[in-house]
């Protein structure tokens, strides 16, 4: 794998945080910033579809507002 440098600004807060976590995991910045990374877009992979999903099933239920969501969920806490 070839790596890529490059410079970013974060607050002195924030990298002080940064900096007590990775030392918890004995980690460095650099490792620590990798996985916080690799999380983030992973999670973004997962949100992204269950959106889509969503989006598809309130499609084929022609659900178009968020009124509509409620009356669904209200009618399927009720058992209808």
């Amino acid at each position: 794998m070839t790596y890529q440098t490059f410079n970013i600004s974060l607050p002195k807060d924030l990298v002080a945080a940064m900096d007590s976590q990775a030392r918890q995991e004995y980690r460095n910045r650099s490792d620590l910033i990798r996985e916080a990374v690799r999380v983030y877009l992973a999670d973004m992979v997962a949100w992204n579809s269950l959106f889509a999903y969503g989006s598809k099933q309130a499609k084929k239920k022609d659900i178009t507002s968020d009124k509509a969501i409620a009356k669904v969920v209200a009618d399927y806490r009720k058992g209808k």
